[in-house]
């Protein structure tokens, strides 16, 4: 009996320094009857050049590459052009610069063939320094949360959900994706297609052993003016994907959900231009948050204490 083929799409922007890790993490795989579909997207360092020197390699294992490279329009835009060429009965979307363990692939798809109840999976994921690779700095194992929207709703408000390492069922992911095309904005390309899976197929099954290894490169995460602006300007991006996401699922039932989303990003945006403490971009996402009913009365006493000039002068005086 001949295994289904099973299709790896990733986007590559500038890969240069972690595709081979990337790349051996496949040709390991148990499970080989694989199609890689790596989409450059305008990278300027020495990617092409390692996906050349991997090509006898994967045609040593039987393993089908499709390169393409593209003018540099963003991972989302990649990931599209990825969706349209790839061939399995199975697909799977990873990151280049992460890495599978050897069982990634076949106990996916062994949990797949057997749990027909299920479209799509997820398994265990490993966070790791990218400095010191056997250091873990987080796993991510099944949630705890049921329920028919239950990760339809963890998605949109990022709660319990790691958004790489699933396997789908193509047939699944071609009645929710339509065209294999997706929104290309900033911020991301995951919950552009988790979203419509799981409003249409619910919670995916869990497999304990295949992992996903993630690995998290050091950058400073404080607190700063800074980077709340950045936080903020990220707050946007994700809230017009899952807008937009919202808009191309053909069920006038998930249309509820835009102003839960608008209200509760508003909250967000809020809160990190607090931490700011400038009274001007305080000011604009106060009146932001109030426009969406969210506002309560102690958003209105922050929004004075760091707006009101004499109440400023006062608490900085003291």
């Amino acid at each position: 009996m001949n295994k289904a083929l099973v299709s790896i799409v990733t986007p590559c922007y500038n890969g240069e320094s972690y595709l081979s890790r990337f790349f051996d993490s496949i040709l390991n795989q148990t499970y080989t009857n694989l199609e890689v579909v790596l989409i450059n997207d305008g990278s300027t360092d020495r990617t092409e050049n390692v996906v050349n020197q991997y090509r006898s390699l994967f045609d040593k294992k039987g393993i089908t590459l499709i390169y393409e490279f593209q003018k540099n329009a963003g991972q989302a835009a990649a990931l599209n052009r990825g969706l349209k060429l790839f061939t399995g009965e199975y697909v799977t979307w990873l990151d280049s610069d992460d890495e599978i363990m050897p069982d990634f692939i076949k106990k996916k798809v062994d949990f797949l063939e057997k749990n027909s109840e299920y479209v799509y999976c997820y398994g265990k994921a490993i966070a790791v320094d990218e400095d010191e690779p056997d250091k873990i700095v987080d796993v991510f194992e099944k949630r705890k949360k049921n329920g028919r929207y239950a990760f339809f709703e963890d998605i949109l408000m990022v709660r319990d959900v790691f958004f790489s390492g699933y396997l789908v069922k193509t047939a699944a992911f071609e009645k929710v994706i339509l065209n294999r095309e997706i929104y290309t904005g900033a911020g991301g390309q995951n919950a552009q297609i988790l979203l419509p899976l799981g409003w249409y197929y619910g919670e995916p099954g869990y497999v304990d052993k295949s992992v996903y290894k993630y690995y998290v490169r050091n950058e400073s995460h404080s607190h700063s003016q800074n980077s709340s602006e950045k936080i903020i300007q990220q707050l946007y991006n994700y809230e017009q994907i899952l807008l937009h996401t919202l808009e191309r699922i053909s069920d006038k039932d998930v249309l509820k959900y835009n102003d839960i989303v608008k209200g509760y990003y508003a909250k967000l945006r809020f809160g990190n231009a607090i931490d700011t403490k400038k009274a001007e971009l305080i000011k604009k996402h106060y009146f932001e948050l109030k426009k969406t009913g969210r506002a309560t009365k102690k958003d209105f006493v922050l929004y004075i204490k760091y707006t009101n000039k004499i109440i400023r002068n006062i608490l900085h005086a003291g």
